[in-house]
């Protein structure tokens, strides 16, 4: 790849230097095939794509398993508007359903139901070894403490706090 500027406008370009093409490459490929291979474990075992799991996993976690449907997107990190897409595909597999907010009319809950909860009973011990498989198995301790960190401090720097920000759950 030729990394020389176009032109005399982009001569401030901080190309990356051929290590750090190396990293950023490694980690395209890496999170594009693990991406790829929890969604076809999740669709094998569950009929349903990663983002779906996640989305079950982020209202079991909830207090009496239900979040506002803003709150569900934050944690999703996905737009409302796919959000919506996803939970109307859930309850129509009985998964999850919507409740009108008491105290917002234009709020809505989603619910984990009694049948949401039981195909993460019989999904989560499949997924739980796909992920161990792919990542933690291959890591030593050290890699994996490094791995948390490095994800930690690149997350926190692609959300920040200020009002305003361009993140997927505000769109």
């Amino acid at each position: 790849m030729n990394t020389a500027p176009a032109s005399a406008n982009e001569t401030e370009t901080r190309w990356l230097t051929p290590e750090e093409q190396r990293v950023w490459r490694s980690y395209l490929h890496a999170t594009t095939l693990l991406e790829d291979h929890l969604d076809r474990q999740l669709q094998r075992d569950a009929g349903m794509p990663h983002i779906y799991y996640g989305l079950l996993v982020g209202l079991a976690e909830a207090p009496s398993s239900r979040l506002r449907m803003t709150e569900l997107a934050m944690k999703a990190k996905i737009t409302r508007s796919r959000l919506s897409h996803a939970i109307a595909r859930l309850e129509k597999n009985g998964w999850v359903r919507r409740e009108d907010c008491p105290s917002d009319k234009r709020g809505q809950f989603a619910v984990l139901t009694p049948q949401g909860h039981e195909v993460l009973d019989r999904t989560a011990p499949g997924h739980v070894t796909a992920v161990r498989q792919a990542v933690f198995e291959r890591l030593t301790p050290e890699q994996q403490q490094a791995l948390g960190e490095i994800m930690q401090i690149v997350a926190e720097g692609l959300q920040p706090d200020e009002a305003g920000a361009d993140l997927p759950w505000l769109r």
